[in-house]
């Protein structure tokens, strides 16, 4: 299992992942550098990724705290997550995610 990360350089990686980790885990895990300064408790709004539109329709919808937390990032796309709000389960064998500057 797997999801596609396309760095800051706009780089695809493929990147192993594990079921039931948050894809912030699975980025960091990696060796990539995803934010998520408050440890995934969406306090921050650090992991801040761009979903790619293919698989945005796909993933549970932003709970109210991690909209809260999207409202502070100052450049969202309309498929702009939380990382550490996305659980990988097996249904998201291939999700595509961006890396973005938050600041």
């Amino acid at each position: 299992m797997r999801i596609v990360l396309v760095d800051q350089k706009g780089v695809e990686q493929a990147l192993e992942a594990a079921e039931g980790w948050r894809v912030m885990e699975i980025i960091r895990e990696h060796g990539f550098e995803v934010g998520g300064l408050c440890g995934g408790a969406c306090a921050c709004a650090t992991c801040h990724v761009e979903v790619h539109a293919e698989w945005a329709g796909k993933l549970h919808p932003a709970n109210d705290d991690e909209e809260a937390m999207l409202d502070e990032v100052p450049v969202l796309s309309p498929t702009s997550r939380l990382s550490c709000q996305i659980i990988y389960t097996e249904d998201l064998n291939g999700l595509a995610v961006k890396l973005v500057a938050n600041g």
